[in-house]
């Protein structure tokens, strides 16, 4: 089996070709970038360029499914030509792969897609499943996540299962949201945001790259959600994190608009509630191996 990957060089990526190269899984890439290409039997690296359109069709070669991960970081301040390299870099990217698949011969039947849990509305209360209907756009990130599962949905009419991975928080050892989260907690400045009392659906980052093992190997097609079975509060996360690296956690929590004045419209990260299900993935076959934050962290912070 040969995949192509796009964003094989980020925090996700890096996991999912070491899991493919465990498995004898051949892996091409994407790279906007010259100087990160390399050409081995089992990882072979190609050029593209989604603002001009530029890409080198022989990626394709020999490809049975496409692992979409490409996306600008939502990690940094929106300001608004951000917010447009944001939602571009996932409309673009998934709209040169759909037309670039569309005028040749080609074997990929299958495209699994990264999508995020921020789709769903903010709420304290609600417990999201896959099939809840989202009526409208309230938020930035909903807008994102709306446009990119849209762009992805067309590979439908190319004959290929399309499966998107709603991917909560990630949890690893280095990199994304975690990292972040570590540095005040390590000054003994840890807080929770707001009222602390927000939902986060997380998911340790060996969990989110086997779900895309699983969604690859078992032709899954559909939305599934990727977050572990045991969401928690902004509050219990922020204190289980200082009680992992036994730092003190009595800070008043950080409220919102200090939060804002720091981050901008960012800020909503942070205060954003959602209660996220992980059954239609566990019904899928997917066993959890981190079910729980407790041993979560103590395997990433221990």
């Amino acid at each position: 089996m040969r995949v192509l990957i796009t964003g094989a060089t980020g925090l996700i990526g890096q996991e999912i070709v070491s899991r493919c190269h465990a498995q004898n899984i051949q892996v091409n890439y994407l790279t906007t970038s010259k100087s990160k290409l390399e050409n081995t039997e089992n990882y072979q690296g190609f050029y593209w360029q989604p603002k001009t359109k530029e890409i080198d069709l022989d990626c394709f070669k020999n490809v049975d499914a496409i692992i979409n991960l490409a996306g600008a970081t939502i990690s940094k301040r929106w300001t608004a030509s951000y917010k447009k390299t944001i939602l571009s870099s996932r409309e673009d990217t998934a709209h040169l792969l759909f037309e670039s698949l569309k005028k040749i011969e080609h074997q990929v039947t299958q495209m699994v897609s990264a999508s995020a849990i921020g789709l769903y509305p903010d709420s304290l209360t609600n417990y999201y499943t896959e099939d809840f209907k989202i009526s409208s756009c309230d938020s930035f990130l909903s807008e994102v996540v709306n446009v990119w599962e849209a762009a992805v949905d067309r590979f439908s009419e190319l004959n290929i299962e399309v499966a998107k991975i709603r991917i909560g928080l990630v949890l690893a050892e280095d990199g994304g949201a975690l990292t972040e989260m570590v540095k005040p907690v390590k000054l003994g400045l840890g807080s929770a945001f707001g009222s602390g009392k927000q939902w986060q659906s997380w998911i340790h980052i060996e969990d989110l790259s086997q779900i895309f093992m699983l969604a690859l190997q078992e032709k899954l097609s559909g939305v599934y959600n990727a977050v572990a079975p045991n969401p928690t509060t902004n509050y219990e996360l922020t204190k289980t994190i200082a009680t992992t690296l036994d730092r003190p956690f009595f800070m008043p929590n950080v409220p919102k608009f200090v939060m804002k004045l720091v981050l901008g419209e960012m800020h909503l990260l942070l205060f954003e509630s959602q209660r996220v299900s992980s059954k239609k993935i566990e019904d899928a076959g997917y066993d959890f191996k981190f079910h729980h934050l407790q041993p979560a962290l103590d395997n990433l912070l221990g």
